[in-house]
């Protein structure tokens, strides 16, 4: 089974707890950087529930048009509440040559398979001068979620969890590093790259972050490996060791990197 199926059975929890936590910040930022023509037409790659895609309406409403696309139905039957939806697949993004104004792909370069030939397709659909904005994270680990990945590890072994990780997102390692994030976009001819690091923090209460991890890439692979009963027991042990250790309270610390680049005037 394709890695992103698995998005559409955690929809509504991701929607509900981690674009408000992990996600709203950065989309904002990301579309700031990107700064689109108010006028301009704007796809949103990976769109999931449509985080991107509507703080981008939002900054180029009434004139302009943001198209989301994402190959997971569960997370586009909530996108849609925001306006248009395309479900797709990159590369082979369904649109013509030079369609874009700007293109946005809000931490989803890490899933591809080939982020080159997926680089490629998107500065294929922009317009020459266009832009594509991309951000992703770097993988430093704050203490709550390197307490997360100890007792995950702990039930599944680490090699086994890393090796789950990598198979589902084969260039996150990759993409952690500032230089590989600029040399994707100049490999895909972009050029005027303009790049920033971001860090973001939130506060939680154990419960809610509990939930998004256990939507997360990870635990849908130990869920899977363990079995009802015993992720059962692995979810009451996280517990336990989360509110022993912290409290009711987490302090989650994020960092990221937000990458611009623009095509040629001259089509490439």
């Amino acid at each position: 089974m394709e890695p992103w199926r698995s998005y559409d059975s955690i929809a509504d929890v991701y929607d509900r707890l981690m674009v408000p936590y992990v996600f709203a910040q950065p989309a904002k930022d990301l579309v700031s950087a990107l700064r689109p023509p108010a006028e301009g037409i704007l796809l949103d790659v990976g769109t999931g529930t449509g985080v991107c895609a509507t703080v981008a309406r939002q900054r180029i409403a009434p004139a302009g048009t943001v198209i989301g696309v994402d190959p997971s139905l569960g997370m586009l039957r909530l996108a849609k509440r925001e306006g248009l939806v395309v479900a797709g697949v990159v590369p082979e993004l369904p649109f013509r040559d030079g369609m874009f104004d700007a293109v946005l792909a809000s931490f989803v370069l890490s899933h591809f398979r080939s982020y080159q030939t997926a680089m490629l397709d998107m500065a294929r659909i922009l317009k020459p001068g266009g832009k594509l904005g991309v951000t992703t994270w770097r993988l430093d680990k704050s203490d709550c979620r390197q307490l997360w990945q100890e007792t995950a590890e702990s039930f599944v072994g680490k090699e086994e969890l890393a090796r789950a990780s990598r198979e589902a997102l084969p260039w996150e390692e990759w993409f952690s590093d500032v230089t590989h994030v600029k040399e994707a976009l100049e490999m895909a001819g972009l050029a005027t790259i303009e790049m920033e690091r971001r860090d973001y923090s939130v506060n939680m209460p154990v419960s809610d972050f509990l939930a998004v991890r256990d939507i997360s890439i990870q635990a849908r692979f130990v869920r899977e490996r363990l079995g009802v009963e015993r992720w059962q027991h692995f979810r009451e042990t996280m517990a336990k060791r989360f509110y022993t250790h912290f409290g009711e309270i987490v302090e989650d610390v994020r960092q990221a990197y937000i990458a611009v680049g623009a095509k040629p005037s001259s089509s490439m």
